[in-house]
């Protein structure tokens, strides 16, 4: 029997460029990341989310370092092919050498493979990438600026908004990064961002043009409250069990059936 070989930002690339689809979701524990692995999800992010979805708070913003690479280490001890990425949280990579110090302890405690920060940060992207981390931006809504921001309205809709988003997209890639995540932009703007970067584009929110999608796990089990986001399906609805609902989001999201127009801005 052959050994499952881990996946790397190499097949991600490849993925992109062989136009196949790349099936993410978030995950905190052994147990939920264990089945994304056995399913065939290929990324998994520990993201700041836990902060509402496990933690209980109303924002990301109170998940501290030490929240993310404790549920990394509970992600990381049962996988086998998944490419793991885990957030760098609020107000942790506000300087270079905060943020490698704060990223090394991401992949040498957490065993992440890949951190991810919000916003443009060109500098602090140039230096993690000079010292060997692999970086992974994110655009659009931004949930640690939502004290700044006051809301988690869509991103984009107006053409400066979107002008601007294309260019920090790029401004991205440039630094660096080996990975985008487009949070609540329209889909015609992720497309366009889709198509021109040579990295891989990952939406939630942001339409089924781009190079994969990533969910919630608690979203996409149908737990995330009465009034979830237009972009999020419930897979638990009619599903025998969790393992089929998550089966059944990799499989639309390969084939491309999610997200449809509905799921979209």
């Amino acid at each position: 029997m052959s050994k499952i070989k881990p996946l790397t930002i190499l097949d991600l690339i490849r993925f992109k460029q062989a136009s196949e689809k790349i099936s993410c979701l978030t995950a905190y524990d052994a147990s939920f990341s264990a089945v994304m692995d056995n399913v065939g999800i290929d990324l998994i992010l520990i993201g700041d989310s836990l902060g509402m979805v496990v933690q209980g708070h109303n924002t990301t913003t109170p998940v501290t370092l030490r929240d993310i690479i404790y549920h990394s280490q509970c992600v990381t001890r049962v996988q086998k092919r998944a490419f793991i990425m885990a957030d760098l949280p609020f107000a942790t990579y506000h300087s270079k050498t905060v943020a490698i110090e704060n990223s090394k302890q991401l992949i040498q405690d957490g065993g992440a493979q890949m951190v991810k920060l919000e916003g443009v940060h060109m500098d602090i992207i140039q230096h993690l990438v000079q010292q060997g981390i692999p970086v992974c931006g994110h655009l659009g809504v931004l949930p640690q600026s939502i004290h700044k921001t006051g809301s988690y309205r869509t991103q984009g809709k107006l053409q400066r908004e979107a002008d601007k988003i294309f260019i920090d997209a790029q401004k991205i890639e440039q630094s660096g990064a080996s990975l985008l995540i487009l949070e609540c932009v329209p889909a015609i703007l992720a497309k366009k961002i889709t198509l021109a970067l040579k990295i891989p584009v990952i939406g939630i929110g942001a339409g089924v043009d781009c190079d994969g999608q990533i969910l919630v796990l608690h979203d996409m089990l149908g737990l995330g409250g009465d009034k979830p986001p237009r972009f999020v399906h419930d897979f638990m609805e009619g599903s025998d069990n969790i393992k089929n609902a998550i089966q059944d989001y990799h499989y639309a999201v390969k084939s491309t059936q999610f997200p449809s127009e509905d799921h979209s801005y």
